[in-house]
Formats: structure tokens, sequence, C-alpha cells
């Protein structure tokens, strides 16, 4: 399928998915034991990637709304929403750094210093980066700041399958802007990455290449311990899937494979260790991943958060977390990023829903005291 054909088809499908066809409803997301899920806020439309400033000001970017929020914390009352910038360009990517808010837009990343302080009146920006490719397809970004103190940057693939030069990567550059690097090759659309707590490595999530059918390829959950690796895109697709277009004369060996394979579209977005204190010791340190859910397969799958099970290190295991937000084909919501606070609850972003979800646990009563 060529290009067009298949923007044609994405633009006919997505609507379907980027609108509520129920509404979302918390009793209907399943759980573990001991957790419970409750709505922060409802009043963030198109809410996507979230960032926590000092004073536990959650913000929040968007992709198609143009507008940044923060969502200000009160005491006993639901939370105070300010936007803070509007008309930008898919500003999806936010990093809090240093007391400044960072938001990359398609093709620039801004700085918004000492956010905090500045919170109403449309606060000033300044443009610390301006030469990100310009494409649409797949130019939402996401940005973190990573332990070396370096900014980190997806750089989505302008396409369902192709070869083209600085498209597919992770770069990263200074908290000024300076030294554009890249550090990871062959990516289609990463919209998630974070380091594990324990050695400062990276990890990524990435959205397999769609039109091969309904269970291949595998969507990746990815581990660069190193700069310079290539995944495979678009030669090799989940490790051992050569493309039909881009794969001949190739062979999936010389690629890394992914650290986990994932149900094939999913849309892996946002992920995170889990370092809080709150969740039982067997969930800490390990990887918590939003599943957007899919639209390129005859059955919806996703809509969900899965965690992936670490051991030493490793991936051991990939299962469900959190899911409810898919019932009979309909979709109620489609989770986006995970934030974990410093109390130890994680937060979910839902862009169809427009809302803001804490996940929290407490340790169930026993028998015997139930029974007293």
């Amino acid at each position: 399928m060529n290009r067009v054909a298949y923007l044609l088809l994405y633009v006919a499908l997505a609507p379907s998915l980027g609108h509520a066809e129920a509404h979302t409803s918390l009793a209907d997301i399943a759980l573990p034991e001991g957790f419970s899920i409750e709505v922060l806020t409802d009043e963030v439309p198109d809410a996507r990637s979230l960032a926590l400033g000092d004073r536990q000001t959650l913000f929040v970017g968007t992709l198609e709304d143009g507008r940044v929020y923060a969502v200000v914390p009160q005491e006993n009352a639901r939370p105070s929403i300010i936007t803070i910038a509007e008309k930008l360009k898919m500003p999806n990517g936010i990093a809090f750094h240093d007391g400044d808010l960072y938001v990359a837009e398609t093709t620039r990343i801004i700085r918004f210093r000492d956010i905090e302080e500045r919170l109403g009146n449309k606060p000033e920006y300044e443009v610390i980066f301006d030469s990100l490719p310009p494409e649409r397809q797949h130019g939402w970004r996401y940005i973190a700041f990573g332990p070396d103190g370096k900014l980190y940057v997806t750089i989505g693939a302008p396409c369902n399958a192709c070869d083209k030069k600085g498209y597919g990567e992770i770069a990263r550059i200074n908290a000024d802007g300076s030294e554009f690097e890249t550090v990871a090759f062959g990516i289609r659309n990463s919209v998630g990455l974070d380091w594990d707590p324990d050695n400062g490595e990276l990890w990524f999530t990435d959205n397999g290449r769609d039109m091969m059918g309904d269970d291949i390829p595998a969507d990746e959950l990815n581990h660069a311990p190193d700069s310079g690796m290539h995944f495979g895109f678009p030669f090799c697709h989940g490790g051992d899937i050569l493309d039909p277009d881009f794969g001949q004369d190739r062979d999936c060996v010389d690629f890394i494979p992914p650290a986990q394979k994932l149900d094939a579209h999913v849309a892996p977005l946002g992920m995170v260790f889990y370092d809080g204190d709150m969740f039982p010791e067997e969930y800490r340190k390990q990887i918590f991943i939003a599943e957007h859910g899919s639209w390129n397969r005859s059955k919806k799958i996703g809509y969900r958060i899965s965690i992936v099970r670490m051991n030493n290190g490793q991936p051991r295991a990939y299962g469900v977390f959190a899911d409810g937000w898919l019932k009979k084909e309909e979709v109620s919501g489609r989770p986006v990023d995970l934030l974990v606070l410093p109390d130890g609850s994680m937060v979910v972003s839902d862009d169809q829903a427009g809302s803001l979800y804490r996940i929290t646990y407490s340790a169930p009563l026993s028998d015997d005291l139930m029974a007293r």
C-alpha cells in the first residue's frame, strides 16, 4: 500500500477511535486485588504526556488540541486547571527540569523558565531548538530528561514503512538546546521512554508496522544500554520478520531484537519503571506501559495498561495490569502516559476521555479482620 492510500485509510478509521464510543466508567476497570482507580480531573481535553513539577503541579501535553495544561493541586478541593500555552503544533512531549518546563512541538523545543512561578497569564517561552524534521505523520514528539542531564527526544518515521535519513531515531540535546546527537536508530515510532533506576540504561516503546496482518508484527519494548544501536526498522520488525518492501538482502540477526515482544497493534506509548513505595514489593522496578489501542486490526486490542515483569534487569513476563476501557469492541478510553507520584500512586492520562486517573493501592483486609 502506498503512502497516500495508507494515510487515507488511517484518517478514515482513526476518528472512530479518537472520540468516545462509550462513556468511561471506572467501575469497569479491572485491577489486581488491593488496587483502585479514581478520576483526578476530567477537564484536560486530549490529555497526553505528563510531567511533574517541584510543587506537585502536573503538566499535560496534547496532540491535536495544541494546548499545554497545568493541573494544580488544591487542598480538599478539585485541582485547578490552567492553560499555560495554546495554538502550538502538536505539543505532545513535555519534560520538567531544574524548575523549567520543556515542550516539544513537531519542529522545535521550547522552554518556559521557572514555570511554577508563572503559571498565570500565558507565560512567555523561548525556543531552544528548532531543527526537528517537519513531517506531520508520527511527528508528535516524546521528551524526557535522562540521568545524564540531557533531554532525549523521539523522531518517528514519517510513514508506515520507509527508509528516510533523519527519522526513526531517538536523539538527545543539552538542556540549553546544544549538541544534538542521535543515540538510537531503526525505531518506527517511539512515544515513551524511561531509564532503569538501578543502572540508568535507556528503555523505550516502539509502535510496530501496520498493514501486515492482525497479529504481526509485534509491537516492542526495547533496551538501549549503549548509544548507536539499530533496532531494525524498516528492514526487520519484531526481531524476526523481514519487511516485504525493505527486507530484501537483509537479515534480522544484524539488528537489535526487542527486549520484550508486545501484542501486535496495541500501540504502546508511555512507559515507566515503578519506583514508588505504595504498591506491593512485587511491583517495584517493574515496567508499566500505556497501550493506546489498535486501529489496524479486524478486532480491537490494547486500550489497557500492561506490565512487564523484570528479573535481574531483563524481562521475564508480559501481561495485563489494568483493562476495561475496551468492552465488546466499544472503546471508552485510551491510556497514553504514566507517571509515578511522590506518594507512590500512579497517574494515567487518557486523551479520548480528556481525563487523568490516579491508581492507588491499599492492602486488602485479612479474613480474620473481616470476620471481626
